[in-house]
């Protein structure tokens, strides 16, 4: 299903200019976050209070262990990966004492696993996809009441050629959202 974005309403966060240069999407409000789930955040929430979006589009690269995963995918559930709190008798991805951990936008998609480790592994937690930055800005956007979209490239088999097959493909799928926008 395509979406209408509408451009003076929409910020789309990227963690890296690499993957999506600002040429590709320059009618569009974009902010570069940086790697990893901190940085994603400091840069949406400063964003955020400056540009006073509705709508929050999250375009990025993800690994995965499914070879037949390819191309450009929308995510609608988030795991938060790295959460690992099992001495406490917590499940893998589960938050002690929080309310929301798994985050569905009740839309048909994929799901996605974030964690501030580059994924080239096989990990503990049921996803499709891996990434850095996903799982902080959909729950930032659940809490702040924002409509949530996310696309991810996917890059790399999240095996031992991630990192190499990441550094080849990290720029591919620019044009695939650029597509999607409806550029």
């Amino acid at each position: 299903m395509k979406v209408k974005f509408n451009k003076s309403e929409t910020l789309i966060i990227v963690a890296l200019e690499d993957e999506c240069p600002k040429d590709l999407i320059e009618d569009w409000r974009v902010v570069y976050s940086g790697v990893g789930k901190v940085n994603s955040l400091i840069s949406l929430s400063r964003a955020i209070s400056e540009e006073r979006p509705k709508t929050v589009i999250n375009f990025g690269t993800a690994g995965s262990t499914d070879p037949s995963l390819q191309g450009l995918k929308e995510v609608t559930t988030f795991k938060q990966r790295d959460m690992d709190v099992r001495p406490l008798g917590f499940k893998v991805g589960e938050t002690p004492y929080d309310d929301i951990n798994d985050i569905s936008l009740g839309r048909s998609g994929l799901s996605c696993g974030t964690g501030d480790n580059f994924v080239s592994s096989t990990q503990n937690i049921d996803t499709d996809l891996f990434d850095m930055e996903a799982y902080a800005i959909a729950k930032f956007c659940l809490l702040n009441e924002l409509e949530f979209y996310c696309y991810k490239f996917v890059s790399d088999n999240a095996n031992d050629e991630a990192a190499e097959d990441w550094k080849n493909n990290v720029s591919k799928g620019a044009k695939e959202f650029q597509n999607l926008l409806g550029r």
